[in-house]
């Protein structure tokens, strides 16, 4: 990474007016998200901080919903515009892989429309048997 950055697991350093901001205006999967679905969404999770070790501003978040034994599903990932092309959603993504490793998760699932190749880049894979799987309620 171009710009030193510390991520974080703790919730009580999120900024989550700024992270219901960024995913509300400008994350296509959640434009329009209200505060309150925000809100419980991060009381809900797992959530993933990453912090410009000179300033202590965040720069990039995820969430990942996980009962910490057989499966997580990482969402919500987002690096703010300005700190984007430093390498930071890599790295965030990599310490979210590496927070879940010790819980022997089965499976950690997610879904995109255009960033499969950072998500390869740790270790991400599309899926063999797309048929095998459901979904109830897609919006």
């Amino acid at each position: 990474m171009d710009v030193p950055y510390e991520i974080s697991a703790d919730p009580a350093r999120l900024d989550a007016a700024r992270v219901h901001h960024w995913l509300s205006t400008d994350a296509y999967w959640a434009l329009g998200r209200s505060r309150e679905k925000q809100d419980l969404a991060i009381a809900g999770s797992l959530n993933f901080g990453a912090y410009d070790t000179v300033t202590g501003e965040q720069a990039g978040y995820a969430r990942v919903v996980t009962d910490r034994a057989t499966f997580a599903w990482l969402c919500d990932v987002y690096v703010a515009p300005a700190a984007r092309g430093r390498g930071l959603g890599t790295a965030l993504v990599e310490a979210v892989r590496d927070h879940l490793k010790p819980y022997g998760l089965r499976r950690v699932m997610l879904a995109t429309d255009d960033a499969h190749g950072l998500y390869e880049k740790v270790g991400f894979r599309t899926l063999e048997d797309p048929g095998r799987w459901m979904t109830l309620g897609l919006q």
